[in-house]
């Protein structure tokens, strides 16, 4: 019988270094926790796969904030503040932030340019004296005990080397610490499957005043030539919108999936190879529609990003996992670390479809409570991100980027809390988390008004 598996020699492996508080993942919530760990005075690590931060929102091009606004009784609010303000602030000073656009009537998205984020991210991080570790794999974990992690594992161009810290922050959107640690997780919905990702593109050359509102009439010329039988669309909902530049727009009309027709797995290497390959084979496929578009008749593809842009894959279970029910009653908290404005956005086969709180007549928002964070059966880890504590239905809402840097700035303070309190997290005083919070800018309490405008 042939051999499925191979026996690898026990080696010693380089300490790269020993850390308070070492974050893995630099998306939106990697970003903010390690800042806020090292803002405390924490010595901290953020590891990062590529070399740049943003997540998804750089490395999957999605150039767009959903999250940081919510509709509240009818009237648009920008809900998530702290350090995200820091973070956009920088972004807006090198002239990349986009003003605020309404999606569906009814909440605003902010778009950005994906080099502008990068710098700004760096900026913020190295402001806070946050040490860094670009390209950088993680690979693993070494238990101290059952419930306590020694180090961290990860594979660099230097090969395998170990970080060791006293709390450790997941902020890899796939739950990988957590899962090597042992802690138990979900995947997709109720038959394991997760949604469907996308390939983005970026486009320029693109006529801005002849293009006008593209994205008001994109709709009706797509349904216009799939009855002709000239273009077919993996999906129907599409978004085409405008860059700082209006001679840039931001394209995504994919949906990627299995042969089956369900959702590829990301975190499945097969099925992430064949996404990659099938996303850039339907992002040509939407350049060559929209080039039959008044105003993108000369456009040209001047982006497809590194990656495939995931929306699920493993989902760690804490002391709560926050559902859709809880999306769209607006829940409450009293272990709340902040709010989430953005809908449920449930990517079905062939469309999007989102479905809000009830509109006026609701608050627009739910808060995310500690123990999301707080994952089950290891001691010194917080999880922050996609990969948090969260139903099918509630991850498709608070998965987001708004959603991200409140999980990410309470599970950065929360570490630093613990440290200085001489605590593992899940046993910190959340009230004290709260105040911390609170003093930040950070926390939308019950005792706290909403802030005015965008």
């Amino acid at each position: 019988m042939r051999a499925t598996t191979i026996e690898e020699p026990a080696r010693q492996v380089p300490l790269y270094g020993e850390y308070e508080v070492v974050v893995l993942g630099g998306g939106p919530a990697g970003i903010v926790a390690a800042a806020s760990a090292a803002r405390a005075g924490r010595k901290t690590l953020l590891i990062e796969r590529y070399g740049f931060l943003g997540g998804m929102g750089t490395a999957a091009g999605v150039t767009n904030f959903c999250g940081l606004h919510g509709n509240v009784f009818g009237q648009a609010h920008r809900l998530v503040q702290g350090m995200a303000s820091d973070l956009l602030a920088r972004i807006d000073h090198l002239n990349g932030l986009n003003t605020p656009h309404l999606i569906l009537g009814k909440v605003f998205a902010q778009a950005y340019d994906t080099a502008a984020y990068k710098i700004a991210a760096d900026e913020l991080l190295v402001s806070h004296k946050v040490h860094i570790l670009f390209h950088a794999l993680g690979a693993g974990v070494v238990m101290g005990d059952d419930r306590r992690i020694d180090a961290l594992m990860v594979e660099t161009k230097a090969g395998r080397q170990a970080v060791r810290s006293e709390i450790f922050i997941d902020c890899s959107g796939d739950g990988d610490l957590a899962v090597w640690a042992g802690a138990p997780f979900d995947i997709g919905d109720e038959h394991g499957h997760p949604m469907y990702p996308s390939m983005m593109l970026r486009l320029n050359g693109i006529d801005p005043a002849k293009a006008g509102d593209a994205w008001r009439t994109i709709p009706q010329l797509m349904e216009q030539a799939t009855a002709a039988g000239t273009h077919k669309f993996p999906r129907k909902s599409a978004i085409v919108r405008p860059q700082k530049s209006g001679i840039e727009w931001r394209v995504n009309f994919t949906q990627i999936a299995r042969e089956d027709g369900h959702a590829i797995n990301g975190v499945e290497p097969d099925d992430l190879t064949r996404g990659e390959i099938e996303g850039r084979k339907q992002a040509l496929a939407a350049f060559e529609f929209l080039r039959t578009v008044p105003g993108f008749e000369k456009s040209y593809i001047v982006d497809l990003p590194p990656q495939l842009g995931i929306r699920e894959t493993r989902r760690i279970k804490g002391g709560y996992q926050l559902s859709g029910e809880d999306v769209l009653g607006c829940a409450s908290f009293e272990d709340s670390i902040g709010v989430n404005g953005w809908p449920i956005e449930a990517h079905v086969p062939g469309d999007v479809v989102f479905t809000f709180p009830p509109i006026p007549e609701s608050r627009g928002y739910n808060e995310l409570p500690y123990r999301m964070l707080v994952p089950e059966g290891v001691d010194n880890l917080l999880v922050a991100g996609r990969c948090a504590s969260m139903t099918h239905e509630g991850q498709s809402a608070a998965r987001v980027s708004g959603a991200c840097f409140v999980m990410g700035e309470a599970a950065g303070s929360a570490a630093a809390l613990a440290l200085s309190g001489n605590r593992i997290p899940r046993e910190i005083p959340v009230e004290i988390l709260q105040e911390t919070l609170k003093q930040q800018g950070a926390f939308i309490g019950r005792d706290q008004p909403v802030p005015e405008g965008l």
